[in-house]
C-alpha cells in the first residue's frame, strides 16, 4: 500500500501559475512539474487536473464521513478464453481515466467541502501475465499517472477495505449482489461466493445509498473540453456516414463493415455501438441489428450509428434511398419528419426553458400535423404507432448517458443530448398504401448552450438535395 498528501486538486486563478491547492493540508506547493503533470492528457482530451475536479466535486456531494465506492468493469468471456473487448465501467472512467479491469476506487470525504482521498487499487506489475495480456499501469503508476493518495494491489484490497469502511457514515456505491464473475476480485465485490468477508455483508452495519444519482448529477453537463472532444467525434463520424451515402453497397453486412472501418480511418476507436443497418421493412424494428440481409435499389437504408474516442461517443441516424433517388413518398415522409427534426434542434438552448419531455411533445405536434397533410388519419392511437420511441436522451460516455437522468429536467448550457423524431410505418391497411413499410429516422447528437444549439454531428448529410447528389 502506498499513500501520499494530494496535490492535484485544484489549479490556482490565474493558469499558467505552477501552484497547487492541496486537498488536505490548504498550502501552497510551487513545483512545475506539478503543474506539467495537471495539464498532463491522462485520456484523449482530458487532463489530469480535470479528472481531479470531478473526484473534488463527487466529494463536495457527500456527506461527513461519507465514502463512494466504484468497481471497474469486469473482462466479459465470449466463450471458454475467447474475451470481449475490454470496456470500462463509465463512472469510474469518468473518475479516473483508468481503462483496466480489476480495479476500485473509493473517494473518502475527509474534511469540508471537497476534501477528500482518492483510492485508486488495482492489479500490480507482472511480467509473466503482461507477456500474454500486453502492459499494466501497475500501482506506482495509479499513483504517479492517475494521482491515487493511497494505491495497493486489487488483490489484498480484501484486508484494507475493512478498515476504511469502519468509520464511514453513509457509503455510496452501485455495486450490484448477484452478479457473476470469473474474477476473484468482482466475486468479493458482487458476493457471489458465500464467504463471510463479502462486500456485501462489510456493508451491513452501513447506511447504503446508490451513487449513480450524484454521478448523473455531475456527468450530464459537460465541460469545454468534454465538448470538444464530442464535437471532434461527431465530426468524424459525421463524414464517416457521408461518405457511405457516396458508395453503392450489395447487404447491409457491407455498409456495416465501411462504416467500421470508416470510423477508424478518420481517427475513432471504433464504433460506439452495434450500429442498425436496416434496409427496408427492417426499419420497423427499432434496434435492429442483425444487419445481415441484401439491399435492394427500391428500398430506403435507414443507418444508426456513431463513433467512439476517449470513452465518448457520438449518435447519429440518416435514412437514404438504396437506389439513389427518393420517390415522392420517400420524400414526402422524409420531409415531414427533418422538419420537425430542425425545429426541435433550434430550442436546444437553456434559454427556451424546455426539457426533452416538452420537447417530445413538441416532435409528437409536429408529427401529427404533418402526417395528416400527406394523407396519414392521425385519430386513436395512430402516433405512438407510428412514433413508438422518446424523441431524445443523453450522450456522453454512454450513449444513453447518465442513465435514470430523468427528462422532465430543465436542459442545461452543458447537456448533450439527441433529438432523434422517426417514424415506422407498419405494413397494414390502417395506413396509406404508398407508405406502408417504410422507416425513416433523422438523428443528430446535439450540446445545449445558453443561446443557440451546437450541433455535434452537422458533417453528416440530412438534406434530400445533398443525399441525391451522393447518391448520384
Amino acid at each position: 500500500m502506498q499513500r501520499r498528501r494530494h496535490t492535484l486538486i485544484e489549479l490556482s486563478a490565474e493558469e499558467d501559475s505552477t501552484s497547487y491547492k492541496t486537498g488536505r493540508e490548504g498550502g501552497r506547493q510551487t513545483l512545475s512539474m506539478l503543474c506539467c503533470c495537471a495539464r498532463m492528457l491522462v485520456t484523449p482530451g482530458i487532463t489530469a487536473i480535470e479528472y481531479a475536479h470531478r473526484r473534488s466535486e463527487l466529494a463536495r456531494q457527500l456527506p461527513k464521513n461519507g465514502i463512494a465506492v466504484v468497481p471497474a468493469a469486469d473482462l466479459k468471456f465470449k466463450s471458454g478464453s475467447v474475451f470481449y473487448e475490454f470496456h470500462q465501467n463509465s463512472d469510474f472512467f469518468y473518475l479516473t481515466g483508468f481503462n483496466e479491469p480489476e480495479a476500485l476506487v473509493i473517494i473518502e470525504k475527509t474534511g469540508p467541502g471537497d476534501d477528500h482521498a482518492f483510492h485508486l487499487y488495482c492489479r500490480p506489475k507482472d511480467p509473466k501475465a503482461e507477456l500474454w495480456e500486453g502492459a499494466r499501469s501497475g500501482i506506482q503508476a495509479a499513483q504517479d499517472v492517475f494521482n491515487a493518495d493511497e494505491t495497493g494491489d486489487i488483490n489484498a484490497v480484501q484486508e484494507r477495505l475493512p478498515q476504511l469502511l469502519r468509520n464511514a457514515g453513509t457509503i455510496y456505491t452501485d455495486i450490484p449482489g448477484s452478479a457473476k464473475s470469473k474474477s476473484s476480485f468482482s466475486r468479493y465485490f458482487r458476493g457471489s461466493t458465500p464467504t463471510a468477508d463479502t462486500f456485501g455483508r462489510l456493508l451491513e452495519p452501513h447506511a447504503v445509498k446508490p451513487l449513480r444519482p450524484l454521478l448523473n448529477d455531475l456527468r450530464v453537463i459537460k465541460s469545454d473540453s468534454e465538448i470538444t472532444l464530442m464535437r471532434e467525434i461527431g465530426q468524424k463520424s459525421g463524414r464517416a456516414i457521408t461518405d457511405a451515402m457516396r458508395q453503392h453497397f450489395y447487404s447491409e453486412k457491407d455498409l456495416w463493415s465501411f462504416l467500421e472501418y470508416s470510423f477508424r480511418k478518420q481517427g475513432c476507436d471504433g464504433s460506439a455501438y452495434v450500429p442498425v443497418i436496416a434496409g427496408g421493412h427492417h426499419a420497423l424494428s427499432i434496434h435492429y441489428v442483425r444487419n445481415d440481409d441484401v439491399l435492394k435499389d427500391d428500398q430506403l437504408v435507414l443507418v444508426d450509428a456513431g463513433g467512439e474516442y476517449g470513452g465518448y461517443i457520438t449518435d447519429i441516424t440518416r435514412s437514404w434511398p438504396v437506389g439513389g433517388k427518393f420517390s415522392s413518398a420517400e420524400r414526402d415522409l422524409y420531409e415531414v419528419i427533418l422538419k420537425v427534426q430542425r425545429s426541435c434542434l433550434s430550442m436546444c438552448r437553456e434559454d427556451a426553458n424546455t426539457t426533452l419531455d416538452k420537447l417530445h411533445g413538441i416532435a409528437e405536434e409536429g408529427l401529427r400535423d404533418g402526417l395528416k397533410q400527406i394523407g396519414f388519419d392521425m385519430s386513436g392511437n395512430a402516433l405512438p404507432k407510428l412514433f413508438p420511441h422518446h424523441l431524445g436522451h443523453h450522450v456522453g460516455l454512454d450513449v444513453h448517458d447518465a442513465p435514470g437522468y430523468p427528462r422532465s429536467e430543465q436542459l442545461k448550457a452543458g447537456h448533450c443530448i439527441t433529438i432523434e423524431p422517426g417514424i415506422y410505418v407498419p405494413d397494414d391497411d390502417r395506413w396509406p398504401k404508398h407508405f406502408r413499410g417504410m422507416g425513416i429516422r433523422v438523428e443528430d447528437s446535439v450540446c445545449v448552450q445558453e443561446s443557440a444549439p451546437f450541433i455535434l454531428t452537422t458533417e453528416a448529410a440530412k438534406e434530400v438535395v445533398d443525399i441525391e447528389a451522393l447518391r448520384a
